[in-house]
């Protein structure tokens, strides 16, 4: 019988093993064993996690701070929208990934969902030291307030807080790998047109220092989803009763309109303002996210084509690989280089 409810994590439990039964409603006694855990994975995806450590003021903002005044009023406008977008998207973030930890009965996973956890704070932190650099106090306060009044932010916003509100409120195994698509959505979707404009100011030798951040963000993002994946997969693979054409066609459904709205996102805030990208290639870019993502998954596709990135200048941005160097500069931060394979960014 399928079951209907989800278990929280014991603190610990001197009858069951260490190493789990179940990433939910298993045993474990909750001591964690690199050396004897239940997935292969988990253990590189943690060091992988540790090697990408950063913090803010580690970035020098003097040269952003120089060039701010003589961006447009139109790239000024955008650029605290899309940072009023990311401070929003990671506060809900670091609060969900520490609900959905209580329910997994894998202590290397709930271990890894600390580190993200971590990782979101340093994200959200990031936003304040740049708009700190940037803008008066006052200003500042009033783009963190943007989630709230702007319609189309308020919008996308609001589908992915129901999504996790389905979860928190009503937490069972099907709300639990539901709640796991609209993480994807948020960590590996939402974020892509902002961080494609920020690229492209990079790209343009304008606001490297920001860039810089937020191709740190995007690497940590990226293992995030990868991490998120992995735990679906595996969770549909030891519940066959949530391994469903159903569930499946829910990721593809789901993820159409994640792409939808972030296309509209997209139009109200680059649309074709800005040299070097236009709205046809950010179009065919969301959409191709969103294909790559639902094959991460292991759902079909929600667009027909758009199965190459038509945006091959961003990888130089947003390679994991990249390692930490100030963008033109290439000043060595003397940081680990992440190991993590490219995986095939640019085709599906």
């Amino acid at each position: 019988m399928a079951e209907t409810h989800l278990n929280e994590r014991n603190l610990y439990d001197t009858a069951a093993p260490n190493k789990s039964t179940g990433i939910i409603n298993g045993e474990s006694s909750n001591i964690l064993n690199w050396d004897d855990v239940r997935f292969p994975w988990a253990y590189p995806m943690y060091k992988n996690m540790l090697q990408n450590f950063w913090i803010p003021s580690e970035i020098n903002m003097a040269n952003d701070m120089r060039q701010w005044g003589s961006l447009s009023e139109k790239e000024q406008d955008t650029f605290k929208k899309v940072i009023g977008l990311l401070a929003f998207l990671d506060s809900v973030q670091t609060d969900y990934s520490g609900k959905i930890s209580d329910y997994l009965t894998d202590s290397s996973l709930a271990a890894l969902m600390q580190v993200l956890s971590f990782q979101e704070v340093i994200h959200n932190q990031s936003y304040s030291y740049v708009l700190s650099s940037l803008v008066e106090k006052a200003e500042q306060d009033r783009i963190f307030e943007y989630w709230k009044h702007d319609e189309v932010l308020l919008e996308r916003n609001q589908f992915i807080a129901e999504g996790y509100l389905n979860f928190t409120e009503d937490p069972n195994p099907q709300t639990f790998i539901e709640s796991i698509v609209y993480d994807v959505i948020l960590e590996g979707l939402f974020f892509y047109a902002g961080f494609a404009f920020f690229y492209n100011l990079a790209r343009n030798q304008k606001m490297v220092s920001t860039s810089t951040m937020i191709n740190y963000i995007n690497r940590d993002e990226q293992l995030h989803v990868r991490l998120f994946a992995n735990i679906f997969k595996e969770t549909l693979e030891e519940n066959p009763e949530l391994n469903t054409e159903e569930n499946l066609q829910f990721v593809t459904d789901t993820f159409k309109r994640a792409a939808e709205l972030e296309i509209k996102w997209a139009s109200y805030i680059i649309g074709d303002d800005f040299e070097g990208i236009t709205m046809e290639e950010l179009d065919s870019y969301i959409k191709f996210m969103a294909n790559k993502r639902c094959v991460e998954l292991g759902a079909e596709r929600p667009f027909e084509r758009h199965h190459r990135n038509p945006l091959k200048w961003i990888k130089a941005y947003q390679d994991v690989d990249s390692g930490k160097s100030d963008f033109f500069e290439q000043k060595s931060r003397q940081y680990t280089k992440v190991d993590y394979a490219d995986n095939g960014f640019d085709d599906l």
